[in-house]
């Protein structure tokens, strides 16, 4: 099957999955220009040489160093919550392999990710570069604090599960911006939470749907440090 087929498959996966989970979601489908940057981001430049033949199958897949790249419906889903616009700036805290940054980078005007294993930064670095990415920018670091010399953000995305919001994801986060993040136990099922800053500062949450997320690592020097 050639990729043009996979790829058309992928898609329609992810509309059948659309009206299977609407109930949940209250998205029976996605709009046209996230299910457009699904189909021209080529996922197999994003998983290893090893699993190109599964790159469009619609399951995550091991990028190594115990992380993975995510399933193409909640890639597309996360990034449909998130409702960006061709002038947001967005933040992502776990680059992973590069593939969550390259679909928001057809959608916005800048993406900052951030990454905290240093091998993964550097693979997905190379990888965006080569593909021609010009306006996503991986840095190593942790992403539970953000990337404050860049912030406020229109919207950021989370792909790794955290045990609460942290705060510093709060801040950062303009009036109007919308943050999504799976919250709940590292290595069993999370719920998908989108949250909305009002004008005043002020966060409603909505819970979307159950979901498994490898956990968000946190530096070690900061590991017992808790906010107050």
């Amino acid at each position: 099957m050639m990729n043009r087929q996979k790829i058309d498959a992928m898609l329609q996966t992810i509309e059948a999955e659309c009206r299977i989970t609407q109930g949940y979601t209250g998205r029976s489908s996605l709009r046209p220009e996230v299910m457009e940057a699904m189909r021209l981001v080529s996922r197999q430049e994003f998983v290893p040489p090893t699993l190109t033949a599964m790159a469009y199958e619609n399951s995550p897949l091991p990028i190594g160093n115990g992380q993975t790249i995510s399933q193409p419906f909640i890639v597309a889903l996360m990034t449909d919550l998130l409702c960006p616009e061709k002038g947001d700036v967005i933040l992502e805290v776990g680059a992973g392999s590069g593939y969550q940054a390259a679909i928001l980078s057809r959608l916005v005007k800048q993406v900052y990710t951030l990454e905290i294993i240093p091998a993964l930064a550097a693979r997905a670095t190379v990888i965006l570069q080569r593909l021609g990415y010009e306006n996503v920018v991986v840095r190593q670091g942790d992403g539970y604090k953000g990337w404050p010399e860049h912030a406020p953000f229109d919207g950021i995305i989370v792909t790794a599960a955290a045990s609460h919001v942290p705060l510093p994801l709060q801040e950062q986060l303009k009036p109007g911006g919308k943050l999504i993040i799976p919250i709940g136990l590292p290595y069993s099922f999370q719920e998908l939470l989108v949250l909305e800053k009002d004008q005043k500062g002020i966060f409603s949450t909505r819970n979307v749907l159950s979901v498994s997320f490898v956990p968000l690592t946190r530096a070690q020097i900061d590991s017992d440090v808790k906010e107050n």
